[in-house]
């Protein structure tokens, strides 16, 4: 609330293939969630990324041009991903979850999201 944002609609839930199926992109905030998408549905492989992965492979390959599909920009960066990198945990990838932790710990994980979603924003349409 104190950064505008209404998350009181907000429900956590279950990976399934209805939710992933028709997702152009599913992003996480760990390698075990897209582990989890990728053996609930096995073809999210090359859209799931956790948000650190895509915008690091986002920004050294570079941003989506105006007239390119999501899918095929998401194609370049899936291209060298191996299944075997979502073994076990990441501080590359992954974002540590502040669960038990004290206030500043939460608000440094939205400085950290508001970051890397700004970055992804940036990617995406630049």
């Amino acid at each position: 609330a104190e950064r505008g944002i209404d998350i009181g609609g907000h429900r956590s839930r279950s990976s399934s293939a209805s939710i992933l199926e028709p997702a152009g992109l599913v992003l996480a905030m760990a390698r075990e969630h897209v582990r989890d998408a990728v053996s609930v549905l096995p073809g999210v492989w090359p859209r799931a990324f956790t948000l650190k992965e895509l915008v690091r492979r986002g920004e050294l390959v570079g941003p989506r041009h105006p007239d390119q599909p999501l899918d095929a920009w998401l194609e370049a960066r899936h291209e060298g991903r191996d299944r075997r990198d979502l073994l076990g945990e990441s501080p590359l990838d992954d974002i540590a979850d502040p669960y038990g932790q004290s206030r500043s710990a939460f608000e440094d994980l939205a400085d950290e999201l508001d970051g890397l979603i700004t970055r992804l924003v940036d990617l995406l349409w630049p």
